[in-house]
This record gives C-alpha cells, structure tokens and sequence, in this order.
C-alpha cells in the first residue's frame, strides 16, 4: 500500500516503492501546516515546483539534513546547490528523470517565478502516477499531459487569487479526467477559499466519474 499525505497549502509526502517524496515542503510559517520541519526525519526526493517562498519553504534545510535529493527547474537547483544542498537534480520542463528509482517528469505551469520558470510534476511510482500541479491557472495543454502521462492521482490548486478557482480547477480535472483529484493551495491565508465546497460541487456537476479526496492537514489518501 502507497500514501500521500497532504502536509496543508501545496506540500505533500508521497510514500511508496520504500521511498519519501516530499513536494513543496512549506511548513515553517505555513499557519495550517500539519508538522514542523523539524519532524521531517526521513526524505529520499525533495521536488519544488518553483521559488515563491510558500512552495521552496523548507525544502532546501529539509534535503540539508536528510540528505534528499533536491528536484527542480535549473535555474532553482543552481540556487539550491549554492545554498549548499549536494544532491541536486537541475532539469527543464519536458524532461523525464529518474530519481532513486522514480521516474519524475516536469511539465509545465502557468504562473510566475524568479528563478527559472513555474512547473509542475508527473511522479510515476509504480502504483500510481501522480500530477501535482504547483501554482497554475487554467491551460488547454492539461489535456495534453492527461494524454501523455495518464495520472491516475491529480493535486490541483483551488483557492483563486494566485491560482485557479473551483471553476476552473474542475474545468482542469475534465481535461485531465484522472481517477482521484485532491485540492490544494486553499484554506491557508484569508484571500485564499476557505472551503473546498465549491471545488466539489463543481466537479460532481460535470459528471466526470473522478473521485474529490478533500483532505484535512496530516490526512493521508492511501492507493
């Protein structure tokens, strides 16, 4: 049996094939955040959609003290590796890297960074493939990825402001049409929804068949 736990905001811990993968690991100032960076004891693979600080958050001190393998767009793994992290893997979107044994794909987002540009992910461990998708508004090529990587798990961003809407979250999963869809990226900050209601309701009207895991911080969804 496999897991992805939702951390709270963007992060997550995905267990399986005897391998931690964290993604977006933001927990020290994440008011909803499930666990300190102090209790991230054991990580194989750190990956980071793009350098805002409410995504890169610990993971630098995170792939530091365990020793994990930080993932990201080059320009971000450059900052990472001069920031003193030793197992980096700097690569573009389009790529497909295997990382200790998992196979990673960058894709990519439509949002904003510094360095380098915003991404996504396609993790492939074996059980499952499973699309986290960073900060990104809506974008027709979804469909293209849903073709291409066929995830059978999808986070996607709900809460507006910065990113998509319920409306368009679930315009998202019936371009991508996975199994499982788990919101994120809400519930954090005031400007941001503070509810996943809408996300649903908006799903369960288009009649797609994927199944809405709304998750609660420190909450698990096994596969």
């Amino acid at each position: 049996m496999a897991s992805i736990r939702w951390f709270g905001h963007s992060g997550f811990e995905i267990n399986a094939d005897k391998k931690v993968i964290l993604v977006d690991p933001f927990l020290t100032g994440n008011p909803k955040a499930a666990v300190k960076a102090s209790d991230i004891t054991r990580a194989d693979i750190v990956c980071v959609t793009h350098d805002h600080s409410d995504h890169l958050g610990d993971a630098i001190e995170i792939c530091k003290r365990t020793g994990a393998t930080f993932v990201g767009i080059n320009e971000l793994g450059n900052h990472a590796q001069a920031e003193g992290v030793t197992d980096v893997v700097a690569m573009n979107i389009g790529a497909t890297h295997e990382v200790k044994g998992i196979k990673i794909s960058m894709v990519q987002a439509l949002h904003s960074a510094e360095r380098g540009a915003p991404t996504g992910f396609v993790i492939d461990v074996g059980k499952a493939r499973i699309y986290h998708a960073g900060d990104t508004g809506l974008f027709n090529d979804m469909r293209m990825i849903g073709q291409l990587h066929r995830p059978e798990i999808v986070c996607l961003p709900i809460g507006g402001y910065y990113t998509m809407g319920a409306r368009e979250a679930a315009e998202a999963v019936r371009l991508l049409l996975p199994k499982v869809v788990i919101p994120m990226h809400y519930l954090t900050f005031p400007e941001l929804a503070q509810s996943a209601d809408d996300f649903v309701n908006a799903v369960k009207e288009k009649e797609l068949g994927t199944q809405v895991v709304v998750l609660k911080p420190g909450e698990s969804h096994e596969f």
